[in-house]
């Protein structure tokens, strides 16, 4: 791509950038949930495709002619048709990770820098993708009529180990953190936590700025691995009160427990999920000319199956979610006691990730997990305080 053909927001003329911005972030949006739906569509197309046109049958047969081990079949088998969807997805998300981010003017990566970062999601996802397969499938194979209950366990451990270990073993793969140099923004944070009764292991800066131009921060870990995030691009283009301001609100959703209630309420809709897929699961086998829940052939049908109670249940999560970003917003606003802090935070938030700040309102309550960007500085604005 020519550097010519990438959209500058920063030479677009002042009285000119606020309209200009809107519309960019508004066609930017509405792409990126155009790939997001259509890489939705190719999935269930495909896997349908595969078990309709008798493929997946197939692959299950090419698989055993490589080996007698049940186990050994299911990787290979999983194997395959993961390779399919990602030849066949892989210019959709090309265009969308890459193509699409340096258009827009918000990305840094290189050619090669992109590669490199895709391959090593790919390994580690291999590496903890292959130990919970085949876990999966001794429990399925073994655990006919009670697997979903067993799963829905295993799922739950296993969760809570990523999110005890990722901010400490995974995330400083992608990413190189340290702790952080400005003493002001140190302090502000500290003072922060200690007015609100947080303890905390640390706070660091990431060089998210080697992939992007977007600006993050976060409340990561859990237990001893609990940590603040921060990356070098909002701490370049963000004052320490508008920093401050953010922090609170990612303090706001530790103080209000919504990590533990997204938790609990993920591990009933994932017992839920279980339990209603492994019905239609169970019951539909015969219809696609399968013969046993622990058949390899047949388990893309299960996975289309959570796939769908996932995209039905997708909206009531985000309702949940909306609602703890309010109360975080809230606290935020009650902790700081600096609305224009938190209004100029939102509006650069906005800005540097071009975010489309007025949605269409059904887009929004379908597939947003957090209000608008104009209802929370609305939001702020009406505040009393």
């Amino acid at each position: 791509m020519k550097e010519t053909d990438a959209i500058n927001l920063s030479e677009i003329p002042e009285d000119t950038h606020n309209e200009n911005r809107a519309k960019l972030a508004k066609k930017y949006s509405k792409i990126n949930q155009i790939i997001s739906l259509s890489e939705t569509v190719i999935f269930f197309a495909i896997t349908v495709i595969f078990i309709a046109g008798g493929y997946s049958k197939e692959v299950e047969e090419l698989a055993f002619s490589f080996t007698t081990n049940d186990y050994a079949a299911v990787l290979i088998f999983f194997g395959i048709f993961g390779i399919i969807q990602s030849v066949i997805t892989f210019p959709l998300s090309f265009y969308s990770d890459y193509t699409l981010e340096h258009k827009y003017g918000l990305s840094n990566q290189t050619i090669p820098g992109y590669f490199k970062e895709k391959i090593k999601g790919m390994l580690i996802g291999l590496l903890l993708g292959i130990p919970l397969l085949l876990i999966f499938y001794f429990i399925i194979k073994n655990y006919s009529e009670s697997w979903w209950l067993i799963l829905g366990a295993v799922m739950f451990f296993f969760s809570v180990i990523i999110g005890r270990l990722a901010p400490t073993l995974i995330m400083p793969l992608f990413y190189k953190f340290k702790p952080l140099e400005n003493e002001e923004i140190k302090q502000k944070i500290l003072s922060l936590c200690e007015k609100t009764g947080v303890r905390i292991r640390g706070i660091f800066e990431f060089d998210m700025s080697k992939n992007t131009k977007k600006a993050n921060a976060a409340f990561t870990g859990i237990g001893k691995s609990k940590r603040i995030i921060l990356g070098d691009t909002l701490l370049k283009n963000f004052s320490p009160e508008e920093i401050e301001t953010v922090f609170a609100h990612e303090m706001g959703h530790y103080k209000k427990r919504h990590i533990m209630k997204l938790m609990t309420v993920s591990v009933v809709m994932t017992f839920a999920g279980l339990y209603l897929t492994s019905l239609a699961y169970s019951n539909s086998l015969n219809t696609f000319g399968f013969n046993s829940v622990s058949e390899i052939a047949a388990l893309p049908l299960l996975f289309i199956y959570l796939s769908l109670f996932g995209l039905i249940t997708s909206p009531i999560s985000n309702i949940l979610s909306r609602k703890f970003e309010w109360e975080a917003d809230t606290f935020a606003i009650e902790t700081t006691r600096d609305k224009g802090a938190f209004i100029s935070a939102m509006e650069k938030l906005a800005d540097q990730n071009l975010a489309d700040k007025t949605p269409n309102k059904i887009i929004e309550f379908l597939f947003h997990s957090h209000p608008s960007i104009d209802k929370r500085i609305k939001f702020a604005e009406d505040y009393k305080l």
